[in-house]
């Protein structure tokens, strides 16, 4: 076989072993575990909030529960009700480098909030059970710009225990927030979130 002819080969065999190292990456298999969950939706409970909040509790008005909505190959979008609030929606994306959350918020009429679109992408490997997104450069200038210095240390996470728990975590110096999704015990999908339609 001449150079020309092997090169093509060559070429094959590798970009196959590249596809076969990243789809086998601890950011893929927890994708994928996620994705099991779609169309299917669960209650959950704060069980950790530190410090306790000081006024009213947003998270204390009524029934906790994730949607894992909508799931296609690199996207996976989660509403998170509070309640009759549906506002939060948790947006998961396949990147080149790993995993990305971001936060959607919407007012009631579908419109944007002022503090929208944050999070970050991931910085390691992390676990198929659980994925760490550390704030983002344009996430910590959207705090800076709307008086919210204390949330540009944040590190949000996502676990799941397959058949088990999924958990949603917000963690930075002095702040612990975690909510449990109880995965054995599927509930009837809420209401579509604001802005998503029917």
């Amino acid at each position: 076989m001449d150079t020309k002819s092997a090169l093509p080969a060559l070429l094959a065999v590798v970009l196959a072993g590249c596809a076969t190292t990243s789809a086998s990456t601890p950011q893929h298999a927890f994708f994928r575990q996620l994705s099991t969950l779609c169309g299917k939706a669960f209650a959950g409970r704060v069980v950790a909030d530190t410090p306790a909040p000081t006024g009213a509790d947003p998270f204390a008005q009524g029934p906790l529960v994730m949607h894992v909505r909508e799931c296609t190959r690199d996207t996976i979008r989660i509403p998170f009700h509070v309640g009759a609030d549906r506002s939060r929606t948790w947006v998961v994306t396949r990147t080149w480098q790993g995993l990305r959350l971001k936060h959607d918020h919407r007012h009631a009429d579908g419109t944007p909030d002022a503090l929208t679109q944050y999070g970050g992408d991931t910085r390691d490997a992390g676990t198929a059970g659980r994925q760490e997104f550390p704030a983002d450069g344009e996430s910590r200038a959207m705090f800076l710009a709307q008086g919210r210095a204390v949330s540009v240390d944040n590190v949000w996470a996502l676990e799941i225990a397959p058949g088990r728990v999924f958990v949603y975590e917000l963690a930075r110096p002095g702040r612990l927030f975690r909510v449990e999704f109880d995965l054995t015990r599927p509930v009837a999908p809420p209401p579509a979130p604001w802005g998503a339609g029917d």
